[in-house]
């Protein structure tokens, strides 16, 4: 049995779409529904059962799973980046993983948790996995926080030997149609080019960069899953890594590849950069994928043209655009 907690989020549901992909089904889905659209990401899917993450946290607890576990792909977690309640994320994301982690070592169950890129902060010291370098982050805002204190607890005590943490960059795809302003910038400027024919981008403050030339590292959530899919099948492989693609690419490059998808002329409008971002805005993310690619891991991922591509042609134009 399998249990993938925020499965009914995007990279959650993502996950059981490879994993019945793969002919599995034997999956228990962990979330909190509430009121949104996320079900809509279960549709499509098979699985066993659906469980709330505080009834699931109470079976973890009192050891009372009614079905043993083969592994725990934790991807629930409070993901906004503008979470006020400091308390709310120190239990929902670090206590709840950690307590999840305890669990797994103790009872010899794969443990892959989602760790971020928020943690590396402003940037100012690389985006290296090296664990020797991760004590020294400093992340910007309390969600980041949040993942960072995991990774410390995991280094700290050695579990990160037994279990899996990984800091995922810009992930863009299908069913993260529910996040809101937390959709990524392609979801988004499908909507916005089909409603105006133009996207916009932030100018540039620097001189380095030109505008819309600052860079991310974007990276398909399919290349997620597959990389997700391979560490679960080689459980010698642990330890807090980077998923990225490991190429930052531009926001121009980004946008460009979203008018080549639609099929719509290239317009794209530069704006000045709100007042809340400045002086705090990332002007680069690149993963250093290294020590992934050192551990084995096979995964190729898509050029950024034909990701976009695929998640525009196959899904967003689409009446259906769930996994």
């Amino acid at each position: 049995m399998y249990i993938v907690t925020g499965g009914a989020g995007f990279i959650g549901s993502a996950f059981v779409w490879k994993l019945n992909e793969m002919g599995i089904h034997d999956i228990v889905v962990v979330d909190d529904l509430g009121t949104g659209d996320k079900w809509r990401n279960l549709v499509n899917r098979t699985y066993m059962d659906f469980v709330h993450k505080d009834m699931f946290l109470e079976m973890i607890l009192h050891e009372d799973l009614p079905f043993d576990v083969d592994a725990i792909i934790h991807m629930g977690a409070c993901s906004s980046t503008t979470e006020r309640d400091a308390n709310y994320l120190m239990e929902n994301n670090y206590r709840y993983t950690m307590t999840l982690a305890h669990f797994c070592l103790e009872h010899d169950v794969r443990f892959i948790n989602a760790s971020s890129a928020a943690t590396y902060g402003d940037g100012a010291l690389g985006f290296d996995d090296d664990p020797a370098g991760i004590p020294a982050l400093k992340p910007l805002n309390m969600y980041g926080y949040s993942k960072h204190l995991f990774d410390l607890w995991s280094l700290r005590t050695g579990a990160v030997d037994k279990l899996v943490s990984l800091k995922f960059f810009n992930v863009f795809g299908p069913n993260e149609y529910h996040k809101g302003d937390m959709k990524s910038v392609v979801c988004k400027a499908f909507s916005q080019i089909g409603d105006t024919g133009a996207m916009r981008l932030f100018a540039s403050e620097r001189d380095d960069y030109p505008d819309g030339g600052q860079k991310r590292d974007f990276i398909y959530v399919k290349d997620c899953v597959d990389v997700m899919w391979w560490l679960l099948n080689n459980p010698q492989v642990n330890g807090i890594y980077n998923l990225g693609t490991g190429s930052a690419r531009t926001w121009n490059d980004l946008a460009r590849a979203v008018f080549s998808a639609m099929d719509v002329p290239e317009d794209i409008q530069y704006i000045d950069m709100p007042e809340t971002l400045r002086g705090k805005y990332q002007y680069f993310t690149e993963a250093s994928m290294d020590r992934l690619r050192g551990a084995g891991c096979p995964v190729d991922f898509a050029r950024l043209e034909d990701a976009v591509a695929d998640y525009v042609g196959n899904y967003l134009a689409t009446g259906d655009p769930y996994l």
